[in-house]
């Protein structure tokens, strides 16, 4: 076989879970697995997980910085979440994970990258990992696609409490509201989300000044800099679009701020949906509201939302797009942000409307 097909099949196996064949390492979201044996996490909750036997696990991780930042990972062993790590290191470190139930024979454990895409990669070298090989289980499959808010920007202050540190300093991917109800769900999730990024502008830009997510959402990176793109092979059930709160903000209220343009976020919107359907023909469209979106502007917001969704009212190829609005809520994270706990009760609330729409 030649090695295109082998990475391409590896891909298949390793990433999408499909396959019962056993795999050494499962990885899930924006994963650059061009290097088998060293691959990067890119997007905000992407991961690796492996089977592992023994008391502890190392596992070598490197921080490949975007603009000189550094990144977190979040850490699940054995199904339960045991903390945040910084990876700051420009060399390999060994990072050690001892198991709780040492009775037990084999282990499973996940590493999450739990900053976004813009802080650059983790590395993880697989090569000295004695990993088990395991079976992936067929899921259910969401892609979340969104700004801060999906990103999980501002929710953990369990390292850093807001204010202090870079400003991504209290990322936790992991924690955000997407990862948990998809966990809630026994749903497998990838996240398409990049701070501050809008429909049609951004929180403090007009489209002319910089991307906007539709624009950097074909690349692996999230950024137009690096031209690898993120293919097609990933078809999820569902595609959930949280854009809107940066269109519709005032930015720093000091740069000069065009009024909210209802025409281009709404022709935006139909466009990215266009592009949805073409990349993946056969999933369902869900869109949110905002829950940092109060009052008359979400009165606009949810009109907005109610205009796209007439737009494909007569489209017989695809099931019905849904809309779900959050209550009015008072996040209580950094700069407004959901925190864990609002992330938290943002899943509570998507979850029943989320298993609908993947049952039907």
């Amino acid at each position: 076989m030649k090695p295109i097909k082998l990475i391409l099949l590896f891909l298949f196996i390793s990433i999408f879970g499909f396959s019962q064949e056993k795999v050494k390492f499962l990885y899930s979201g924006r994963v650059d697995v061009a290097n088998t044996e060293y691959p990067k996490l890119s997007g905000p909750a992407s991961s690796v997980e492996f089977n592992f036997s023994g008391k502890k696990v190392n596992i070598n991780l490197k921080n490949i910085p975007f603009q000189g930042y550094y990144n977190y990972v979040s850490v699940e062993l054995d199904g339960e979440y045991i903390g945040r790590y910084k990876v700051d290191n420009n060399e390999f470190k060994a990072f050690t994970f001892e198991v709780k139930n040492k009775s037990k024979k084999i282990h499973t454990i996940k590493i999450f990258k739990a900053t976004e895409a813009a802080m650059g990669e983790v590395a993880v070298d697989t090569t000295g990992i004695e990993a088990i090989p395991f079976p992936p289980i067929a899921k259910k499959k969401i892609e979340f696609i969104g700004d801060s808010i999906t990103c999980g920007f501002g929710n953990d202050e369990t390292g850093l409490p807001c204010g202090q540190g870079q400003w991504f300093d209290q990322h936790n991917g992991y924690l955000a509201y997407g990862p948990v109800v998809s966990r809630m769900l026994g749903a497998d999730f990838l996240l398409s989300s990049v701070s501050g990024y809008g429909m049609y502008r951004n929180w403090n830009s007009e489209k002319w000044e910089e991307d906007i997510l539709p624009d950097v959402y074909d690349y692996l990176y999230l950024r137009r800099s690096q031209p690898e793109q993120f293919g097609n092979d990933y078809q999820p059930d569902l595609v959930s679009i949280c854009l809107g709160t940066n269109d519709l903000s005032d930015g720093d209220g000091k740069k000069l701020r065009l009024p909210f343009n209802k025409y281009k976020y709404i022709g935006n919107y139909i466009e990215l949906i266009q592009k949805i359907y073409k990349k993946y023909p056969n999933t369902r469209i869900a869109l949110l509201n905002s829950p940092m979106v109060n009052g008359d502007r979400n009165k606009i917001f949810v009109e907005c939302l109610k205009e796209v969704k007439a737009f494909f009212n007569n489209d017989t190829k695809h099931k019905p797009i849904e809309i779900f609005e959050f209550p009015e809520m008072k996040p209580a994270g950094c700069g407004y942000h959901p925190s864990i706990e609002d992330d938290k009760k943002m899943a509570d609330l998507l979850f029943p409307f989320y298993k609908n729409l993947l049952n039907n």
